[in-house]
């Protein structure tokens, strides 16, 4: 097989049985592929350039790992592509905005906590005042919140540092009204009853041991397959707010139990 910087993985992983356990051997990064979620819902949209960028390696390297597998590099497409994320030009309002107009919140730390910075973000959204730029600091590219507050008025740019640091710049315009995300989502009093109707037509996935954004991410793959006459029961470690966000627009309806601090239940399914 030929491949090249733009190969996807999912390619990789499909022409050769060896593949999966030769790219982990790469990088520690790339332990996360032997997880079938993750690596259904990644490898097909990950390229070479992509992972390599992860990995904090060259494209160079997959080449010299798979060529004994029988892979060639594509002497036809030798142009190898930057390891760095291109980011788009910077918007005006942006380039125009002084130091101290930009609110700066960094979540990694709070995320490798274990915890989750939904309530601090609602808190920075709604000091927000016009004309001033909210920053949000992480390591993955926040599309929930992304997605959440672009349908309230913010417009936002997203700029790639390094593998570990992606900033995500949130602006709010003079239009926009003021924005509260609701954090606090009651558990829903006709769970047992909704769990019966949907009796021996559950799919079940628990999405607990998953790092953000990842539970999002699954919960709504698992979905895209999930027949109208069933409900997918999800164990979770909390409730997923921007996720019921989510489910609202696309015609899908919930219920929520809360057992204990870490562990929350959902039951989700088409809207009638």
């Amino acid at each position: 097989m030929l491949i090249n910087a733009q190969t996807k993985i999912a390619a990789l992983l499909k022409h050769h049985p060896d593949a999966l356990e030769t790219i982990v051997a790469i990088a520690p990064d790339f332990k996360k592929l032997r997880n079938p979620i993750l690596r259904k819902l990644m490898a097909a949209r990950t390229s070479i350039a992509m992972a390599s960028k992860v990995g904090g390696c060259k494209p160079e390297d997959f080449f010299k790992a798979l060529a004994p597998l029988g892979f060639e590099v594509d002497s036809n497409n030798t142009v190898v592509a930057e390891t760095t994320t291109e980011n788009k030009p910077i918007p005006d309002y942006l380039k125009n905005m002084q130091p101290e107009q930009i609110v700066n919140f960094d979540v990694r730390a709070i995320l490798a906590s274990g915890k989750d910075p939904l309530k601090q973000i609602q808190q920075k959204v709604k000091e927000l005042k016009v004309n001033q730029i909210l920053l949000i600091i992480n390591n993955f590219e926040p599309v929930p919140l992304i997605h959440l507050l672009q349908k309230q008025g913010f417009e936002s740019y997203v700029k790639y540092v390094d593998e570990n640091t992606i900033e995500t710049y949130f602006y709010k315009t003079a239009n926009t009204e003021s924005t509260a995300i609701e954090a606090n989502v009651p558990a829903s009093e006709d769970w047992e009853q909704i769990l019966q109707q949907f009796e021996n037509n559950l799919v079940e996935i628990d999405v607990r041991h998953l790092e953000m954004p990842m539970p999002m991410m699954t919960i709504l793959e698992a979905l895209e397959t999930l027949p109208n006459e069933k409900a997918l029961y999800v164990h979770h470690k909390r409730i997923p707010v921007f996720l019921l966000t989510e489910l609202k627009d696309r015609n899908f309806d919930y219920r929520i139990k809360e057992v204990q601090e870490g562990e929350v239940y959902l039951l989700i399914f088409k809207n009638k």
